[in-house]
């Protein structure tokens, strides 16, 4: 069975304190109080890339031309304690936009240091790739999170340390 597909992309800045990357706090739903890109659910029949077009502008009334966007991951997630969670999400890198970020009914936009980046207050397996992917590298990564909901516990990228099956006791 495929899993539904979800997109996420990370606008990029240059400033006077060098490049900066937004991130959105997340108001409610999955992820409520994180740290997160931009990005949601692709409607059936929907390719990414549009996806992550309308789900910027809904985001944070900013907007994006199509070929603006650098494919720059492709993520499985597993929560196999709540499967109905478990999804695949492209993701994007974008350095040109229309507009500027501003708050909305989902999230709360802020600009961080791109060499600095919050990861502690983001999903855990951001630390693993997202680095990686805003330096534009590709990424192609599974990550299975354990009981918590919150933890990835386990991985098929072995850049991550991370053991490829989920260690006894992490999944309840």
């Amino acid at each position: 069975m495929a899993l539904p597909q979800v997109c996420v992309t990370y606008l990029l800045r240059e400033s006077s304190r060098g490049t900066q990357v937004l991130l959105g706090r997340k108001k409610y739903g999955l992820g409520e109080g994180k740290l997160v890109g931009l990005g949601g659910k692709l409607h059936p029949g929907e390719h990414p890339r549009y996806a992550a077009i309308r789900e910027i502008e809904e985001e944070s009334s900013v907007f994006v031309d199509p070929k603006a966007l650098q494919h720059t991951g492709l993520l499985t997630y597993i929560f196999p304690t709540k499967p109905s969670w478990s999804q695949e999400s492209w993701v994007y890198l974008c350095r040109d936009w229309i507009g500027h970020p501003i708050e909305t009914e989902e999230l709360v936009p802020e600009w961080h240091p791109l060499d600095d980046a919050p990861l502690a207050r983001m999903w855990s397996d951001a630390q693993y790739w997202l680095p990686r992917a805003l330096q534009g590298n590709f990424i192609r990564a599974s990550y299975i999170f354990g009981h918590d909901l919150d933890t990835a516990v386990a991985s098929d990228d072995p850049s991550t340390g991370l053991p490829s099956v989920p260690p006894q006791g992490t999944l309840g």
